[in-house]
């Protein structure tokens, strides 16, 4: 059987050039075979998790967990993100829309949480999407969500050095210089940004543990400056700011744009609790993953929300939300006063620390994210290996940050400031789908069609909402049409709910409420597509095709070649089940 996987006398796909244009002859046929094939929660806990060689060490308990999701989460977006939000669509409500956005955060959060549980691996969406929908979507889902961590971590690293001079007065410009010979974006050479990931690389491949440690000590003093900036603004603020604009022609009230510009508003700020997921990577460093993962996860998305609520009430508080800046919130509103200008350099002080904290999660994941797609042989496996002294995934860490460290030094992306792209946003559309499917759909017992076509004409339902709500005209015929779109998606959820059977409930933890609960995570995750603009789609787009050209050249005839050497041998797909669903 092993022999139809080699070419010429058992030479692998690369074993030289002529094989290798020998082997793109039979891209098609493999093609077929790899991209759809499924792996199970005991191969990725076992087979392929022993590719790694050593493995990682489980230190992490759930206050780690919380302390990173905390530190994931809560990055210097969040001071730009609150005041343009307030100032240009929802006003003093905006405190209504952090909550929503919170509210759906919490539920993709459960998604996660019970993969996480249920396979506590170091891949996060990759591997729940490869054990779900097969290597190729994992493949594309995993590849855009590395490309989003890396060249996010590269923008926050470079606003690291504008908000550390501003916090001691000192112009960035100072600490950068330009090099003529450069294109413009490309110019302006950033030392400090390459310092700061060099060395935040060198922690998180020391030691996890002591990641976790650095993180704590870091997140604990940005929330001391968090808990500082909240107080300041109840102490100075007015609470008829509430309620009164500056400007008497402006629109009043504390839903001074009505329930479209809240929900437009959560749409943006959304975006402020975009980390969490870097979380799930941590799940194979975990002592007690049943514990300790759905207090981790679920519990920083909860302090968070608290924490950004009391943010957007304090802010509302200093300043009628139309002389808000929509830049500086926080910085402009205390430079305007007389005697608070001090406070303006603790916000540049609190950003820095949310920045090292969030660029901290983020290569934690990114690197994990790397390591177990390498382990499944669609990326070099050099990747995947494990240090035998540190517990650590060096090779995918390093890699990425001397790539981010790169990127850093000369690129400007601040068009990727927010932390957040469409590719972070479809995984997460990815994984609630994922987790439906998966509860309702076994394999060898259950017909996929039934579920597969709710997904579908699901999806369908919220993606004509959404257009609706961004493309259409204000006026009853919008609100008709909306009305009965949602309607009609109740009803979709509803017959699914009545007439397809669960076949598979979670022993330790589940998503509560399904299928409603993750449908309304699907549903708020096309409603935040909608609203990015078209650079991030073109974006998306690139990046995907970039993706597509790599499992095509390289990724398929590896992943071949570890099916027909054993590695990747998901023949008897149907004990493997067996024995995954005794012990989910």
């Amino acid at each position: 059987m092993e022999a139809q996987y080699r070419n010429h006398d058992g030479d692998t796909s690369f074993s030289s050039l002529r094989v290798y244009l020998n082997s793109l002859s039979d891209t098609p046929s493999r093609f077929s075979r790899r991209a759809v094939s499924v792996s199970t929660s005991y191969d990725e806990m076992s087979r392929v998790r022993a590719v790694s060689g050593e493995q990682m060490r489980r230190t992490l308990r759930w206050y780690d967990l919380i302390g990173l999701g905390i530190g994931g989460m809560i990055g210097a977006g969040v001071f730009v993100t609150t005041g343009r939000a307030s100032r240009l669509y929802a006003g003093p409500s905006i405190v209504v829309s952090y909550a929503i956005a919170g509210l759906s955060a919490l539920l993709s959060a459960f998604c996660y949480t019970e993969f996480a549980v249920h396979l506590p691996v170091a891949g996060g969406a990759f591997s729940y999407i490869r054990i779900t929908f097969g290597e190729f979507p994992a493949f594309i889902t995993g590849a855009n969500l590395i490309m989003d961590y890396v060249m996010s971590n590269a923008a926050v690293s470079r606003g690291f050095t504008a908000y550390l001079g501003s916090a001691f007065g000192i112009s960035a410009s100072e600490w950068r210089f330009i090099v003529s010979g450069l294109p413009n974006g490309f110019n302006v050479i950033d030392p400090i940004a390459v310092i700061v990931v060099l060395t935040v690389t060198f922690i998180i491949c020391y030691s996890t543990r002591e990641s976790s440690k650095v993180n704590m000590v870091l997140t604990a003093l940005h929330i001391a400056f968090l808990v500082f900036v909240i107080v300041m603004g109840f102490w100075k603020g007015d609470i008829k700011n509430l309620t009164r604009p500056d400007n008497p022609e402006n629109p009043s009230g504390f839903f001074p744009f009505g329930v479209s510009g809240v929900f437009n508003g959560a749409a943006m700020v959304y975006l402020s609790y975009i980390g969490y997921d870097a979380v799930s990577t941590m799940a194979e460093e975990v002592k007690d993953p049943v514990k300790d993962i759905p207090m981790g996860i679920s519990g920083s998305v909860a302090i968070v929300i608290v924490l950004y609520c009391l943010m957007a009430i304090s802010m509302s508080m200093l300043l009628p939300y139309d002389l808000i800046d929509p830049e500086a919130p926080y910085s402009a509103a205390f430079s305007k006063s007389e005697g608070w200008e001090w406070v303006t350099k603790a916000v540049g002080i609190g950003a820095s620390f949310g920045i090292l904290t969030s660029l901290l999660v983020a290569m934690l994941g990114q690197a994990r994210y790397m390591c177990v797609i390498g382990r499944s042989r669609v990326v070099p496996i050099w990747f995947a290996k494990v240090h035998p002294k540190t517990s650590t995934p060096v090779n995918a860490s390093a890699f990425l940050g001397i790539f981010t460290a790169f990127l850093a030094l000369f690129t400007d992306l601040n068009v990727l400031l927010n932390l957040v792209s469409i590719g972070t946003l479809f995984v997460f559309y990815m994984v609630a789908n994922a987790v439906i499917f998966r509860r309702y759909v076994a394999v060898g017992y259950t017909k996929p069609w039934p579920t597969l076509s709710f997904l579908c004409l699901f999806s369908i339902t919220s993606i004509f909402f959404t257009l609706v709500w961004q493309l259409a005209p204000r006026g009853p015929p919008k609100w008709f049409i909306l009305g009965a779109s949602a309607v009609t998606a109740i009803a979709i959820v509803q017959i699914f709910h009545c007439v397809v059977p669960q076949a598979r409930i979670p022993e330790f933890w589940g998503v509560p409420l399904m299928p409603w609960t993750p449908c309304v995570s699907i549903f708020l995750n096309i409603f935040l597509l909608g609203s990015l603009d078209a650079p991030s789609y073109i974006r998306f787009g690139f990046f995907s095709g970039l993706a597509v050209l790599i499992y095509v050249f390289y990724s398929v005839h590896a992943s071949y070649d570890a099916e027909g050497d054993g590695s990747l041998d998901f023949k008897d797909v149907e004990s493997l089940e067996r024995i995954n669903i005794v012990l989910s």
